[in-house]
């Protein structure tokens, strides 16, 4: 097999999924080292792109390596020193035009490239409901007195429910507030690709300088720094300069940082220090709200029984919801004359994101996992506590959000009565209202159904 040539097609295919300068951080240097039973071992220049690789990309990488060679297994990787060949210069001529030719994404319009802030992220769009009432209220007390209440500001929560709206439109607010201060927002994979150049080009010092002038510092997406040691530690230091200094650092996370996968506990611990809420997914009170002041922003005449069909179908996140009423008022507008709901329904059902379709074997799979338990134990018949509540949690889950009936997920686990299974669902049911601990647990393992 010509190992050099699957490479060179592999990373054909991966440079038009991703962005140029993420290409060029994570996949230069690296190659395919050997294939063995099918296994393929890709050479890495160092620790940090191994991570980085196996945290970002291994399902692309995986996906397109087996696309490319249908004889793989598994894809493994190596750190080997490989010599990185000079590019060929390119005429100062052809760089402008091939710039010439390419249309700025439109939403790089609206980022302030100072400080990476989104102009259009501010408090006055943003609704506030009981979903995420206790994350505005922290955001705002952080507002009147940064760096000492509150610090670090740690918010979790899925896809779509407007984290990054929310610690973009702190980063807008004090930057408004306090022109002095300065203020700056940032992935955690920014933050990374800059510390792994500033190790490769010798210039740790200016690193360190840059991010730590700041009076603010929004870092998004901080859950990928999982089994991330050197980013970990430099982090770690940062925060500790930030916090000695009265400084504000904001993180968001799409899970609680318990569950970051090898996390070190002195970051939890340091998250722990200072607030961390979730932004849950949106009532129908709230996603009612949403839609009204969405529509009356786009100005348009929309009948209230509509928005209140869309906010009761439509139950997922805010994204979501947006998508929804965008193609209502595309509709709208082409039509130029107000819709009836029966045009509506009609024109959302091809829309409608289905129930989730899972095995019920898969659900008892990823809640043993997550209880570190063996997956037969959930069919045995035991009254070993730990074993009773993964098996109460599976038939909650089963039952809630994927509308098992009773009888079925009785006989798939174990020929339970359908009564024992009422009987766990309301428990758990019940349970939630006054453990959140068992509310956490249960968020995680929906992330996990994802």
């Amino acid at each position: 097999m010509n190992t050099k040539q699957l490479w060179k097609d592999c990373l054909t295919e991966i440079e038009t999924g991703i962005s140029r300068a993420n290409f060029s951080t994570w996949f230069k240097n690296t190659s395919i080292v050997k294939e063995d039973t099918g296994i393929i071992y890709i050479g890495v220049p160092n620790e940090f792109v191994r991570d980085w690789l196996i945290n970002k990309y291994h399902k692309l990488i995986t996906k397109t390596v087996a696309d490319a060679y249908e004889n793989m297994r598994a894809v493994e990787y190596l750190i080997t020193k490989i010599e990185s060949s000079k590019p060929e210069p390119v005429p100062t001529g052809e760089i402008n035009k091939s710039y010439a030719n390419k249309e700025l994404p439109l939403k790089d319009l609206y980022v302030n490239p100072d400080d990476n802030l989104n102009p259009r992220y501010h408090f006055n769009s943003f609704i506030v409901g009981s979903f995420n009432e206790l994350a505005y209220a922290a955001s705002l007390a952080i507002i009147d007195s940064p760096g000492t209440k509150y610090n670090p500001f740690f918010i979790y929560g899925g896809t779509g429910l407007g984290k990054t709206h929310l610690i973009q439109a702190v980063g807008n607010t004090i930057k408004d507030k306090y022109p002095n201060k300065k203020v700056h927002y940032m992935t955690l994979e920014k933050f990374a690709t800059d510390f792994i150049n500033s190790l490769q080009s010798n210039k740790a010092n200016s690193f360190k300088e840059k991010y730590r002038k700041y009076d603010l510092l929004i870092i998004d997406d901080i859950q990928f720094i999982g089994k991330m040691e050197k980013i970990q530690e430099e982090l770690f230091h940062t925060f500790n300069t930030f916090h000695e200094n009265s400084k504000q650092i904001i993180f968001s996370s799409d899970k609680h940082p318990n569950y970051i996968p090898e996390l070190a506990d002195r970051l939890k611990s340091r998250f722990a220090a200072g607030m961390i809420v979730d932004i849950s997914p949106p009532d129908y009170e709230s996603r009612l709200a949403i839609l009204k002041v969405k529509v009356r922003e786009l100005d348009i005449d929309l009948d209230p029984e509509i928005l209140d069909y869309v906010a009761l179908s439509v139950d997922g996140n805010i994204r979501e919801l947006e998508g929804s009423l965008n193609i209502i008022v595309c509709q709208y507008r082409l039509k130029n004359k107000a819709l009836t709901l029966l045009e509506v329904k009609s024109l959302l059902k091809n829309n409608m994101k289905p129930k989730k379709n899972i095995a019920i074997k898969d659900v008892v799979k990823i809640v043993s996992e997550y209880y570190k338990l063996e997956e037969v134990s959930v069919y045995e018949k035991t009254r070993k506590k730990e074993i009773v509540k993964a098996r109460q949690v599976v038939m909650y889950l089963l039952r809630e959000d994927f509308n098992v009936s009773y009888p079925l997920i009785g006989q798939k686990l174990g020929g339970k009565d359908h009564t024992t299974v009422i009987h766990s669902c309301l428990k758990i049911k019940n349970d939630l209202k006054n453990d959140p601990q068992l509310l956490q647990e249960l968020e995680q393992i929906r992330i996990m159904f994802k």
